[in-house]
């Protein structure tokens, strides 16, 4: 089994920041890609930004130069630091991961129970 635990959301306002905290454990033998998906209401979910465990990274359109994802891969745990944050930043932030199990290369996608981001103007 393989948890992910979202913590570091809360209320902010318009052109302040917040940091995201996203820590795996459980069965892990590797951590391959860890990252942040977002849903407002009434909206699908969104991909926000991915880190890969070699430091490669991807940024949706809408928050780069804004975000920044880092990773520290000794203690499974990635981070979002978001800056200039504006009122259509406001959603439920879930962290996403995935996971390689054992050495046969068998691994699964996991997710975060999410962590709300209310951005005010």
């Amino acid at each position: 089994q393989v948890q992910l635990v979202d913590s570091g959301g809360g209320l902010v306002q318009a052109g302040g920041s917040l940091r995201l905290s996203c820590a795996a454990s459980g069965s892990i033998f590797s951590v391959n890609h860890m990252g942040w998906y977002r849903q407002a209401p009434g909206q699908h979910r969104e991909f926000v930004a991915r880190i890969f465990s070699e430091g490669s990274t991807h940024y949706a359109d809408s928050v780069q130069g804004r975000f920044t994802i880092s990773r520290d891969n000794a203690k499974n745990t990635a981070y979002l630091q978001m800056n200039s944050l504006k009122p259509e930043d406001t959603a439920v932030y879930y962290c996403n991961a995935q996971v390689y199990t054992n050495s046969y290369g068998e691994y699964g996608d996991y997710w975060g129970q999410g962590t709300q981001v209310t951005v005010s103007s």
